[in-house]
């Protein structure tokens, strides 16, 4: 089962691809997803990348939490499930 990672602290020049090459270091990157503003289309600065299983993505939290990627220090974690919205609120 694949685990999500959260990747903050991104430089907005930094490519889904690059990110893809530093975290397959680790093992099997399934995906690299970018967020970005809906508006501009401009990086928010950070990304979730989904790693095959569970070893790889701790592996891959322990390398590479800290590490300088285009001039930024990686906060890299495990990623939490967003709370899910109550949209029947009167």
């Amino acid at each position: 089962m694949s685990k999500k990672i959260y990747v903050g602290n991104l430089s907005y020049n930094t490519s889904e691809n690059s990110l893809r090459d530093i975290f397959s270091a680790y093992g099997q990157v399934d995906s690299v997803k970018i967020i970005t503003d809906r508006d501009s289309g401009q990086s928010k600065g950070f990304c979730f990348v989904e790693m095959a299983n569970d070893g790889d993505a701790q592996s891959a939290i322990q390398g590479t939490n800290g590490r300088d990627v285009d001039g930024r220090q990686l906060k890299v974690n495990e990623a939490m499930d967003k709370p899910r919205r109550d949209n029947n609120r009167y």
